[in-house]
């Protein structure tokens, strides 16, 4: 038999306790922990200093039960992919001093693949759902989003039943064709991902960048000399455009890029060749990650504010999980140019 001083079971920390530490309603410790709106700084600081003093962890699964498991799942298809790094910080910064947690699905570039995926977050109860630019044919996404709050990143298409952050990514190629030419080059090429009709979706970033890119060329009255190479947007999906590119018989003076990871790649591929960055190729990439910024490389590139995209994308889906607004909506970055070490003016000028 048990003495006096025998341990007992610890008891589990409640949300009334949290309000009696707090000095304030039960109310006010829920609006707290879900980032509502009308709570006072005063408040909120009071209140997670005593769910820190006492070490509260809210029960997801008696959350779950009462229809929330303050859960995010984010689908993503490259974990190498240094841009997503950047969406998901942004993700995590909107979020940190609220109860929700992030679960991350890495799906790979399959599309079913990538529906399965979300259809095992959608199993696993999460709140919402963030979708960074999805390869699943689009009706799944419509379907999912139809039952559970989705925020779209990247695509263009636009519904009802959605959210969507997106770059103006037509913006984008236009910067990069009026720095190129204004420096001199004519020759200038796009290495852009492939995308697939098959999924249903019309405006990928993908396709808004190659329009924009066309139609920057033909302003320019270049028309005749654009060219789209299709690749995976990898270090080795870039390497092998910039191999193909570089050693046809009219090599490009300058190659933009859909991401900076491709760039790299296709960098990779001059040095091969015995080329220089930028006297015998002018290069730009596009995301302007943290790779662009390296020392060695300081490649030129598109900066479309992933972490904005982020923490953007974060709080639209949480205003929709919690009934703040009902109507969907689409948010829109204005890319800017980072000009680096990687573009100047074509060998001769």
């Amino acid at each position: 038999m048990d003495g006096p001083s025998a341990a007992r079971p610890h008891k589990r920390v409640t949300i009334t306790d949290v309000a009696r530490h707090a000095g304030v309603s039960t109310a006010a410790v829920s609006k707290v922990m879900r980032n509502a709106y009308g709570v006072s700084e005063a408040m909120r600081e009071k209140v997670r200093a005593a769910i820190a003093d006492l070490g509260y962890r809210p029960h997801a699964a008696a959350r779950g039960m009462r229809g929330r498991t303050y859960t995010i799942g984010v689908l993503l298809d490259n974990v190498r992919n240094a841009f997503f790094a950047d969406i998901l910080d942004g993700i995590r910064d909107e979020l940190r001093h609220t109860d929700y947690t992030v679960l991350i699905g890495a799906a790979g570039f399959d599309p079913e693949e990538q529906a399965r995926t979300i259809r095992s977050l959608v199993d696993r109860q999460m709140d919402g759902l963030i979708l960074i630019a999805p390869g699943t044919p689009r009706a799944e996404v419509l379907a999912t989003a139809a039952s559970t709050p989705t925020v779209v990143i990247g695509h263009h298409d636009a519904s009802d039943a959605y959210d969507a952050v997106v770059d103006a990514d037509d913006l984008g190629a236009g910067l990069v064709v009026d720095h190129l030419v204004a420096l001199g080059h004519r020759d200038i090429a796009l290495v852009s991902a492939p995308g697939s009709r098959a999924n249903k979706w019309k405006r990928t970033p993908e396709a808004v960048l190659s329009e924009g890119y066309l139609r920057a060329m033909e302003g320019h009255g270049l028309a005749p000399l654009a060219r789209v190479h299709h690749t995976a947007y990898s270090d080795d999906g870039g390497f092998k455009a910039g191999m193909t590119l570089l050693t046809a018989d009219r090599p490009p003076t300058a190659v933009m890029t859909g991401a900076d990871v491709a760039a790299l790649g296709v960098y990779r591929a001059a040095h091969e060749l015995g080329l220089r960055v930028p006297a015998d190729l002018s290069l730009v990439g596009y995301n302007n990650t943290a790779l662009a910024a390296l020392a060695p490389v300081q490649l030129t590139s598109v900066d479309q504010a992933g972490h904005t995209m982020g923490s953007a994308a974060a709080r639209m889906l949480v205003e929709r999980v919690e009934s703040r607004r009902d109507r969907a909506m689409q948010t829109t970055m204005t890319p800017r140019l980072v000009v680096r070490a990687t573009t100047g003016a074509p060998r001769g000028r």
